[in-house]
């Protein structure tokens, strides 16, 4: 074989050996560890913390592509431009961020532009956390800042994405927050608690803070909460403040009815409804009716039957309030709301009564044609007691261990507002045993004041059992069903047997609410002595 066959031969063994070795072995091209690290700014035109700053646009440079996410969420600049900013790469990624200013700024003012967490890196969206851009118009950067805490009030969670502001108390007046921004602003961002406004001038201010829903820093009562320090503070301080969220309480005022069946209307309103009245009138002729919240919404039901007329009168009044509105019934309309009752049936809560909920408004109870009995066919002694507010009504009787409940409404035992009766209903009911259930003794320390409201809620804060105390004793819920309860106490200022919040115009604060930081693990056939520390 010539030199040159034997060469080629020993070429091709060779590649052939080394494919069949790669295909025997598959795998991936690796690109190295993952990147874990946010971007680097490398330089800032003007650089960061100029002063006697005078340009119209500032441009930052990164060491690699970055992307803005959320910018109008994140960025709070402080003080507040009238006009905001243009800011890029609003769509392809780029190593420089620019920001276009288009207000002229104030003199002697140092500025903060705080971009949160909008600033990510384009591959692996790592967030340059809470980098600020900050500047000064005059010769130097202010630096004194104010610290505290927000809670909102009656509320476990804290609302997040709260602007907290200062306002210059030399110009400030009730209505400035309704009207004018603030001097300075910061965020609480998303699970804060906690809020610093740093870059702040010595001086006198009035303190603020607004969970909005469009953030322009202008109260909108209707839709924002609203925390307030009354007295002033004065800048430089050490102190920290503490902030109470919550929704205003305004003035009543009823908004324009509208009319969603034959024989309902909605009715919205701002402010605190008790009390009101609302009368619907035909030609001068009263028409029956009657008004039931709508649960969880700032609205009326306003009931009364179908009425045939080119105009009706429907005036609402409350204390000085009194306001009519003309309204013309629709000759079409969907299906009238008629009579239906929902209730629970099988097991029952010995604390728990037996609740008739229903889809209109309940004029008469027969408690004749309602009959309760065990499962030796005994009758059970019971009382009824109707609640207009939220279309209910409820049996109360003694529950016996282990026991068995018939409950029969018999035709017309219940008639709506409208003349429509029940048909027969039945309903079967069960108790199981007291071990079943635990007891919880509670001991509160460092009470303020009292009367007291002591709720146990869920982690939605819905109402399991409460109790008004008048006098320091230790607190017995007793048949309690098995979960984890957190203790929610009010205390009840003005006495009403329930929580108010605040008004703002009149600078008064909600009553005041504190709550268990950990959930109370109650247990079947556990007795539970918990000590609570109010402070």
């Amino acid at each position: 074989m010539s030199k040159f066959r034997l060469y080629l031969f020993t070429c091709l063994l060779i590649l052939c050996v080394t494919c069949f070795s790669n295909c025997a072995k598959r795998g991936f091209i690796s690109g190295g560890p993952m990147d874990t690290l946010p971007p680097v700014v490398l330089k800032s035109y003007p650089e960061n913390f100029s002063i006697n700053f005078d340009k119209d646009e500032i441009k930052i440079d990164f060491d690699e592509f970055i992307k803005l996410k959320n910018i109008n969420q994140n960025l709070i600049v402080s003080p507040p431009l009238k006009n905001n900013p243009e800011i890029s790469p609003m769509g392809s990624p780029k190593k420089t961020m620019t920001i276009k200013l288009k207000d002229t700024l104030h003199p002697n003012t140092t500025y903060s532009f705080n971009f949160g967490d909008a600033i990510i890196d384009n591959n692996e969206g790592n967030v340059l956390p809470q980098f600020k851009y900050i500047f000064s118009t005059g010769s130097y950067i202010d630096s004194l800042k104010l610290e505290g805490t927000i809670q909102s009030a009656h509320k476990l969670k804290t609302d997040n994405f709260v602007n907290v502001m200062l306002y210059d108390a030399k110009v400030f007046t009730d209505s400035t927050v309704y009207k004018e921004k603030p001097l300075y602003i910061t965020n609480t961002l998303d699970s804060l608690t906690t809020f610093s406004i740093e870059n702040i001038k010595a001086g006198t201010y009035y303190l603020v803070g607004l969970k909005q829903k469009t953030n322009n820093y202008l109260f909108n009562p209707e839709q924002d909460k609203i925390a307030f320090i009354q007295d002033t503070i004065t800048i430089p301080t050490d102190q920290k403040y503490n902030l109470v969220l919550f929704k205003s309480e305004e003035q009543f005022k009823a908004k324009r009815p509208a009319q969603l069946a034959e024989n309902k209307w909605y009715l919205p309103y701002v402010g605190n409804k008790d009390g009101v009245q609302v009368k619907v009138t035909k030609n001068d002729s009263l028409i029956k009716s009657v008004y039931t919240p709508l649960e969880a919404k700032d609205s009326l039901q306003l009931w009364f039957p179908k009425i045939v007329a080119d105009s009706l009168h429907i005036t609402v009044s409350k204390d000085d309030y009194l306001e009519t509105f003309t309204v013309r019934p629709r000759a079409k309309m969907k299906e009238v709301d008629t009579l239906r009752v929902t209730a629970k049936n099988n097991a029952i809560d010995f604390k728990e009564s037996f609740a008739l909920k229903t889809t209109t408004p309940i004029a008469r109870v027969d408690k004749d044609l309602i009959q309760l009995i065990n499962k030796d066919s005994l009758p059970v002694s019971f009382e009824i007691q109707e609640v207009l507010a939220e279309q209910k009504v409820e049996l109360l009787f003694d529950k016996a261990q282990e026991e068995l409940y018939s409950i029969r409404l018999l035709p017309n035992a219940l008639v709506d507002l409208f003349g429509k009766g029940n048909d027969t209903l039945n309903y079967a009911l069960k108790t199981t045993k007291h071990s079943d259930y635990g007891n919880l003794n509670l001991n509160l320390s460092s009470v303020k004041r009292y009367p007291i409201i002591v709720d146990l809620i869920d982690e939605q804060e819905k109402v399991y059992f409460t109790q008004i105390i008048h006098a320091p004793q230790t607190i017995v819920f007793d048949l309690l069903p098995p979960r984890k309860y957190y203790v929610r106490v009010i205390y009840d200022d003005n006495q009403n047997g329930k929580w108010d919040t605040g008004y703002y115009w009149d600078k008064r604060q909600p009553e005041e609410t504190f709550y268990s930081k950990e959930p109370i693990d109650v247990r079947a056939n556990w007795d539970i002595n918990q000590d609570l520390d109010l402070n």
